[in-house]
């Protein structure tokens, strides 16, 4: 369950909880042969590439934001995103592929994360987690493989997680802007995550024909997610922070929000 109106402190407490749950849960059976579609072999390769890092510039940055708290918390959200590469790693030997070594959408968005501080990188991480939100919910859903919907389902549950963490620490980022500054930022981060959306509906549209879902209906319901996720990250309050963070959350976990 997703919580809301949170610290960093609780935060840190989650990220630690779900660690000591992803050990006791163990892995998914990766003795099961999975059978992956070319298509959706090629579009969980790319994805494989996008969780496969290891946070240096992000840590750096947090680290330099001075709560230890919050750094913390940054590197316990990291190693979930290296199990996600795992996991997809994983998957793809069990359906008798490889990973890759790279991929430009990947390369384009570690440089525009890397560009400023933490708060560029806060925002082009949220156009990723976003879009991963509607991602791993189709693949969830419209795999006929029942172990890469297992695998898209665990990965999904942590990216609900994920998302309002980034917006608690850019609402403190962006709070102290001015209010004209502060609805810039999140039209570019909207206008961005449509971009964002449309070029992953493109490169990945066999899969997503596979899954069951239309490219113009993936960008739709991506860029209609964002409304109540842009109102928690420039929200003037926590109070209506966390309340516009309840207003999406629920919807992501029934599968309406994204």
């Amino acid at each position: 369950m997703i919580k809301h109106g949170w610290g960093h402190d609780t935060w840190l407490a989650d990220f630690e909880a779900e660690r000591e749950r992803r050990a006791e849960r163990g892995d998914p059976d990766w003795d099961r042969p999975a059978a992956l579609p070319p298509e959706l072999i090629r579009s969980l390769q790319r994805f494989q590439v996008g969780e496969d890092g290891d946070g240096s510039a992000l840590i750096g940055k947090a680290d330099r934001a001075g709560d230890p708290v919050y750094a913390r918390a940054v590197r316990l959200f990291v190693a979930e995103e290296q199990n996600h590469a795992r996991m997809l790693a994983l998957l793809l030997e069990a359906g008798g592929a490889g990973t890759l070594a790279g991929h430009w959408s990947d390369t384009v968005f570690v440089w525009l994360r890397r560009l400023l501080g933490l708060r560029v990188e806060l925002l082009v991480l949220m156009v990723a987690e976003v879009v991963a939100l509607r991602y791993y919910r189709a693949v969830r859903d419209g795999a006929a493989d029942p172990l890469a919907s297992e695998v898209a389902g665990r990965i999904l549950t942590d990216e609900e997680r994920h998302v309002p963490f980034h917006c608690l620490r850019l609402h403190e980022a962006l709070t102290p802007l001015p209010a004209p500054a502060r609805r810039a930022a999140l039209l570019g981060w909207r206008a961005a995550l449509a971009a964002a959306a449309t070029v992953v509906a493109v490169d990945h549209g066999p899969a997503l024909r596979t899954l069951g879902v239309r490219r113009r209906v993936f960008v739709a319901d991506t860029v209609r997610s964002s409304a109540p996720m842009a109102a928690a990250m420039g929200a003037a309050t926590t109070t209506a922070s966390a309340t516009a963070t309840r207003s999406f959350v629920p919807d992501v976990r029934r599968g309406r929000g994204v």
